[in-house]
């Protein structure tokens, strides 16, 4: 599904991704965890080819995703922050996305799942920062694609509307979609989560199920054994 070699990006003089290698298979949840500065935003801003690499190779449902921008078709992707056009209405912008991609009639489900029917005819600029990402996550959501990316989704939402993004990530991967995410919140990582990839100073640092991160740390919580990398890489 998404397969990456000796990925290598530099900010100036600054490194922040050092020869990443990473294979994500078909089917699952996966959450790429990290510290700040670790490098999560550019690898998945890479993969989306919104950063250009200064070295590596990344595949994309078996295509090279260089001077190749067809793939990008097959991809949902959940910005950590939505910045829409204030003065658009809600109801305009799903039409507009619609339009952009190719038709679906899922946004209706969708807006009724999060109850947004009373902000359709509202602008974007008047909304609150919870209802922006329930937006957001009715555009990602309405289309039918293989792989999806979503960058920290539980951002400002209530606990009804987190339940409901869980089932949704759930009932995609029931499809046998890939849902690629990252989160800072480490209830909702360990809620969904099939596999964790943890980064550090642009490296894997591990790879696997929360268990076994567990057994590797000799934790006996997930948030501790994050703790615990941390801890011992800071020491």
């Amino acid at each position: 599904m998404v397969s990456i070699e000796n990925l290598y990006k530099k900010f100036g003089k600054n490194p922040v991704l050092s020869g990443l290698d990473l294979t994500i298979s078909e089917g699952g949840i996966f959450a790429v965890l990290g510290p700040n500065g670790s490098g999560k935003t550019t690898l998945i801003k890479s993969v989306l080819g919104m950063v250009i690499p200064d070295k590596g190779i990344i595949n994309v449902l078996g295509e090279n995703i260089k001077k190749n921008a067809e793939y990008r078709h097959k991809i949902d992707y959940l910005p950590q922050i939505a910045n829409f056009p204030s003065n658009l209405r809600v109801r305009e912008l799903i039409k507009m996305i619609k339009d952009l991609r190719h038709h679906t009639n899922e946004e209706e489900r969708l807006i009724e799942l999060f109850k947004l029917e009373p902000f359709l005819d509202k602008k974007l600029g008047t909304l609150s920062g919870g209802t922006k990402q329930k937006v957001n996550i009715v555009l990602t959501f309405m289309f039918d694609s293989p792989l999806i990316i979503l960058d920290e989704p539980t951002t400002g939402l209530d606990p009804i509307s987190l339940i409901r993004l869980k089932d949704l990530i759930q009932a995609e991967k029931a499809k046998g979609k890939t849902v690629l995410i990252t989160s800072h919140i480490m209830s909702f990582v360990e809620e969904v989560s099939d596999e964790i990839v943890f980064l550090l100073e642009g490296k894997i640092y591990f790879k696997g199920s929360i268990s076994e991160l567990k057994t590797k740390t000799n934790q006996p919580d997930f948030e501790h054994a994050i703790a615990s990398i941390l801890t011992n890489n800071n020491s």
